[in-house]
């Protein structure tokens, strides 16, 4: 997916090892802030006067990671600024934790013949639901 920045800068997401999104999860609030693009917008739903005459939603960009954080709760840019780098902050804390390996597993000897007795079941189930021919 690609993404364009506000100088008209085109960028894909790149795909990250978990340990390059640990070291980023690492980094302070204030860190985080320098590495991110930051657009304020109108929000839009309920909400009225408040939400309708300030730009207080605030979009974060983390550009090493291309990650999109919105924030739209509060009447606040500040707070919803400060929001953004919290949801920042946790999408790369889960990102950075590694993933389990899955274990390729067979099917038991019982589960096998199992299904199969099921199938054949089914099977005359639908077939006796045919019409019988004229030959019989």
């Amino acid at each position: 997916m690609a993404y364009v920045l506000d100088a008209g800068i085109q960028m894909s997401e790149p795909t990250l090892s978990h340990r390059e999104y640990a070291r980023f999860a690492r980094l302070s609030l204030e860190e985080l802030e320098r590495d991110c693009a930051f657009e304020a917008f109108h929000a839009s739903g309920p909400g009225g006067q408040g939400v309708n005459t300030a730009d207080s939603a605030v979009r974060m960009r983390h550009i090493p990671t291309g990650i999109v954080a919105v924030s739209r709760e509060q009447r606040s840019q500040l707070q919803n600024r400060a929001a953004c780098l919290r949801k920042l902050q946790t999408i790369l804390r889960e990102r950075a934790i590694p993933s389990k390996r899955r274990v390729k597993t067979r099917p038991t000897k019982g589960s096998i013949e199992r299904r199969l007795r099921e199938k054949r079941g089914r099977s005359d189930v639908k077939a006796s639901r045919r019409h019988p021919s004229m030959d019989d």
